[in-house]
């Protein structure tokens, strides 16, 4: 894996990590953990939608877009284990 595909891939959990916590009433969890959720995220929407049938494009928007649902998604199911 080349260090740019590195850094993209930090930059898209970022942000995603980041949209999702926006969208959940604040469960973010710092930078750190939003990178962490945002590629959890990215890779569970990675497994998730092609089994529904939805194609993930290519592109850096769609990229966040398809990581930042898997991340809303990872962090519903972590608040439903915390309560």
């Amino acid at each position: 894996m080349q260090f740019t595909s590195i850094l993209a891939m930090l930059v898209v959990g970022a942000v995603a990590g980041w949209l999702s916590g926006k969208i959940m009433e604040g469960r973010g969890f710092g930078l750190i953990g939003n990178i962490i959720v945002g590629i959890v995220g990215a890779f569970l929407a990675g497994l998730i939608f092609p089994a529904l049938g939805f194609a993930v494009g290519g592109g850096v928007f769609s990229s966040i877009f398809f990581a930042t649902i898997g991340a809303i998604i990872l962090l519903f199911l972590i608040g439903l284990v915390k309560k």
